[in-house]
């Protein structure tokens, strides 16, 4: 399986993360799992030229030729999950299935919401004003949206990974790929096997975002999950619950 990349990550970081570690280990019982920092941020080079949908196509082209990725599953997290639609309309030959998990066809600019709008302004501001800063009140901003139901010692780890994952300057130039991402032609043209999950109360990007991408893209299924954060943490709501749901599909459409 391929992980598409989303919004800030550390490949060796996320592995000592009580918000990742488990969630990947957990993955990796069950199949092999490809994984990269996108450009911009975690390992990755930071200094790049351009950060957009094209360039995350190509960056995971290119890994899935180095790691002899032939045909695979692909799993996309929250704008991953658009770029995974992408991917897999432009090579179908490439994708058995795909898993996405709080995912979206539209970016946070695009949905006709003012409330989208408004955070999306509030997010630039914080990332603008106070990133880098050794203070976790401008990063918790987007903790508490995306794990609201996280306990403290979790929060602080999720704040630490996004300040150690990236400048001020790459977080914005990603926030506002993020924001204008659309995918909708592509989500038409997906002809993998599909499975959409999502938590109810997801915080960081409405259900009903996924409802749309699993009404799209042709024959695919959509879960709920219960629970309100963006990411599947360990001994919440919704963890195990994914894996129910996500390991058989995978297996089923991955012989």
């Amino acid at each position: 399986m391929l992980k598409a990349p989303n919004w800030i990550n550390h490949i060796e970081y996320e592995w000592q993360s009580p918000v990742w570690g488990r969630f990947l280990a957990e993955f990796t019982r069950s199949c092999c799992l490809t994984r990269f920092d996108q450009r911009g941020n975690g390992l990755s080079d930071w200094d790049t030229p351009e950060i957009s949908e094209d360039r995350m196509r190509d960056d995971m082209l290119a890994v899935a030729d180095a790691a002899g990725l032939e045909k695979f599953a692909l799993f996309g997290i929250s704008q991953g999950a658009a770029f995974s639609m992408r991917f897999a309309a432009e090579h179908p030959e490439r994708v058995k299935c795909m898993v996405l998990l709080g995912g979206y066809v539209r970016g946070r600019l695009l949905r006709g919401d003012p409330e989208d709008a408004r955070f999306y302004q509030i997010g630039y501001n914080m990332i603008r004003d106070g990133w880098g800063s050794p203070d976790p009140v401008y990063r918790h901003f987007f903790t508490t949206t995306y794990m609201p139901d996280a306990p403290p010692e979790e929060g602080a780890c999720f704040d630490e990974l996004q300040r150690l994952s990236t400048n001020p300057e790459n977080a914005l130039r990603i926030m506002e790929m993020n924001a204008h991402v659309d995918a909708a032609a592509c989500a038409k043209q997906v002809q993998a096997p599909t499975l959409v999950l999502h938590c109810k109360g997801d915080k960081a990007v409405p259900a009903e975002e996924g409802r749309r991408a699993a009404r799209l893209i042709p024959g695919a299924s959509f879960i709920e999950l219960p629970g309100n954060n963006h990411c599947m943490v360990g001994g919440h709501p919704g963890f195990q619950e994914f894996f129910d749901e996500a390991m058989p599909f995978i297996r089923a459409h991955s012989r």
